[in-house]
């Protein structure tokens, strides 16, 4: 046995990596989770809105087992791993005699519990930045090239993982600013680059679609102090549970003696200080936090081993949080034992009950990533998420889910169908209608370009615009038509039209592949005041897609 590891750590590891494997088979999948399931199926150096790691850790559990254990084996063996490196990075000489104390402080922890079987962005991102902390500490003790080079590496997978781990480098550097004339510092910046290369020879050739979108085209929302401040400081409470006083008290209590410490202090006043000011402008999501639990832990546990009074009262609500973190484990397994309706819950229902109905029959949902590799993971039937102008793009928009569904008989659903070929009902009690579609065929990935800049809604100026076709084979006009759709200055849709004089100075009956097609149009006069415009395609009649981008109003 490793003498750094009581022999009561290690049975708690083992106990709690057996609970998360029987937790991760029985818990049917949540939303995001199949969502990233999609990912896996077409491995790549990015995707929509997220980097890899999520799905390569999703592609490799598939290597060892099916169904949810399939999506979520790497998921429970990293965060085992995350708590060891935790429990390594503290150096008190009476550490072991409070093996358990550290244990409740880790597992009763809300998001760090529930990360331990699920797989989502933040699931490597917790461990990797536990890695990167524990390997800065190696550098802080001795600087080498070995180490500079794990380090850069340890940053690329920081930034695989998801973008927010720049927060985690910028915060170590802020701590450190000696780092800047440090060679094997910038050794490391050098190595974390080129291993970050192909992601960014992927961004190039995705045209950036993920980061336009939640950069620029992204809904925004009217600032609400209830919706954005007060829910940001609740979700500092509900990372932590009945030990939240104590947790921030620690921080606060801190003193800072060595350059590790005092990263892990910048770390968790960087990252609540930043995401406190993001809440003046957008929704501050609970998981965005999570990574502040890993710098609070190796401090709030010091601050445990030092103060008996503080380390009895984290015990004990510590306890009290697993308690109630438990039953609701179990709740997402045994839907009547949870307090609401959650989307772990009756997955397998609708989709076998869908299945039944209509068998390997592929189905269209549209404007829904969530629903559609839900049905296909559970079911093996082949899926597309049909996005339009009233909803968002997504990873559906960029891999080939399209091309399974072209010229195929498929079940088209919606939520605006009123009375459709069938119904079923969903596992939240809505009650959904699809049509059949004998040749069902989009063209989602036709772009569209305005040129101009000057756009006037109402005036008699011609506007050109182009549009790409990027698929290997040519489009017939006589199978689309192009919209336009006017939105407020919160990018929310007020006025859609068809564009009825749409011309081109070309004699032309399709969309050459591969090729761009230059047109011009007229803006429609406005009713209301838009602030922004979008152009959209619609394929034999279905509702406009997403083919243009959004662009700012004169």
């Amino acid at each position: 046995m490793n003498p750094r590891f009581p022999k009561l750590l290690l049975y708690l590891l083992g106990g709690l990596l057996l609970l998360n494997l029987i937790q991760a088979s029985f818990t049917e999948l949540i939303y995001d989770e199949a969502y990233y399931w999609q990912f896996a199926k077409e491995i790549a150096w990015g995707y929509f809105d997220h980097p890899p790691m999520v799905a390569w850790i999703a592609a490799i559990s598939s290597l060892f087992f099916d169904g949810e254990l399939g999506v979520r084996f790497v998921s429970t063996l990293l965060s085992v791993g995350t708590m060891l490196l935790l429990w390594m990075m503290i150096n008190h000489p009476r550490k072991n005699e409070y093996a358990l104390h550290f244990f409740v402080l880790v597992f009763s922890m809300t998001l760090m519990n529930a990360y331990g079987f699920l797989t989502l962005p933040d699931t490597p991102l917790i461990f990797f930045t536990t890695l990167f902390l524990w390997v800065y500490k190696k550098f802080l003790e001795k600087n080498s090239l070995a180490r500079a080079l794990v380090l850069g590496i340890l940053m690329a997978c920081l930034m695989y993982s998801k973008y927010h781990a720049v927060l985690v480098i910028f915060a170590i550097l802020a701590s450190n600013p000696k780092l800047l004339i440090n060679k094997y510092a910038w050794a490391a910046v050098a190595c974390a680059l080129f291993f970050y290369i192909p992601h960014f020879f992927w961004l190039f050739e995705s045209d950036f679609v993920g980061v336009k979108y939640h950069l620029f085209e992204r809904p925004s929302y009217a600032y609400d102090f209830n919706d954005n401040t007060l829910a940001f400081l609740l979700n500092l409470l509900a990372l932590f549970g009945f030990t939240f006083p104590f947790i921030y008290y620690a921080l606060y209590k801190t003193k800072i003696k060595d350059l590790f410490t005092k990263a892990l202090v910048y770390l968790s006043y960087g990252v609540i200080l930043f995401f406190f000011v993001s809440s003046f402008t957008r929704l501050v999501q609970t998981q965005w936090l999570v990574v502040i639990s890993i710098p609070l832990v190796i401090l709030v546990f010091n601050f445990m081993l030092e103060n008996e009074k503080e380390r009895n009262w984290i015990f004990k609500l510590g306890l009290l949080n697993i308690v109630i973190l438990l039953f609701l484990r179990l709740g997402l397994v045994f839907e009547p034992l949870f307090p609401i309706h959650y989307e772990s819950h009756g997955n397998k229902k609708w989709t076998s009950e869908l299945h039944e109905q209509i068998g390997d029959t592929r189905v269209v949902f549209e404007n829904s990533y969530r629903r559609a590799p839900m049905y296909s993971f559970y079911t093996g039937v082949e899926t597309y998420s049909l996005n339009n102008l009233f909803y968002r793009k997504n990873q559906y928009s960029l891999d080939q889910s399209e091309a399974m569904v072209r010229h195929e008989h498929v079940l088209y659903v919606s939520e605006y169908i009123e009375k459709g070929d069938i119904e079923y009902t969903q596992s939240d009690g809505k009650v959904l209608q699809g049509n059949y579609y004998e040749d069902f065929e989009t063209f989602r990935k036709l772009k569209c370009k305005i040129e101009d800049t000057a756009l006037i809604p109402g005036s008699d100026k011609e506007i050109k615009f182009e549009v790409f076709n990027p698929y290997g084979f040519d489009v017939d006009l006589k199978k689309i038509r192009f919209g336009i759709v006017y939105l407020d200055k919160y990018k929310k849709i007020i006025e859609i039209y068809d564009l009825k004089d749409v011309r081109s100075d070309k004699e032309i009956s399709v969309l050459k592949s591969n090729e761009n097609t230059e047109f011009t149009f007229k803006l429609p006069k406005k009713v209301f005041n838009p602030t922004y415009l979008r152009l959209g395609i619609s394929e034999h009649g279905l509702p406009y897609g997403l083919n243009g981008e959004t662009q700012k109003l004169d």
